[in-house]
């Protein structure tokens, strides 16, 4: 199964793509989809939308995660996020891809056992678990490959039952 973990952002997203094959956990990609700045919203959104649709069709992921708007201490960031993660649902929708809502603490429990673990103990866990280096890999790529192992963990069944969110 491919696993598609997005971390949604105003100017970039992070993408992490992993095969779930039986019990193994194998990496696939990561880096960021690019929406750039200095150009309106609607055009970033656009971009945005358009980046993604690309990605499915070259990973062809069975299952994707989103992370949830955590929290944010600037309103009109958390409004581009929240835009921003309207675009990556709606795409999932249109392409066919099921996908769960995952919250920043549950993917860093499912990672590396704490809720408030720092970026560089996930980044350490996530190479770890899949017995790749990710050092000097930007952050957003490395939290989107952690959505990705959390997602892994959660059944078809568990999913459906809790409405699309971990």
């Amino acid at each position: 199964m491919i696993i598609l973990g997005i971390d949604p952002g105003t100017v970039r997203i992070g993408i992490g793509v992993l095969e779930k094959r039986g019990g193994e956990l194998l990496y696939k990609k990561s880096g960021l989809l690019e929406v750039g700045g200095g150009t309106d919203d609607a055009t970033k959104l656009l971009r945005m939308e358009r980046s993604l649709k690309k990605l499915i069709k070259e990973v062809k992921p069975e299952r994707a995660g989103v992370e949830m708007l955590f929290f944010s201490k600037n309103k009109k960031t958390a409004l581009a996020v929240g835009q921003a993660r309207g675009v990556i649902i709606k795409t999932l929708v249109e392409c066919g891809v099921p996908f769960v809502e995952i919250s920043p603490i549950d993917t860093k429990i499912a990672v590396t056992g704490s809720g408030s673990s720092g970026k560089v103990a996930v980044a350490k866990m996530v190479s770890m678990i899949l017995k790749s280096s990710f050092v000097g890999v930007v952050d957003d790529a490395t939290d989107a490959l952690a959505i990705a192992i959390a997602v892994s963990q959660k059944t078809l069944a568990e999913r459906a039952e809790d409405g699309n969110r971990l």
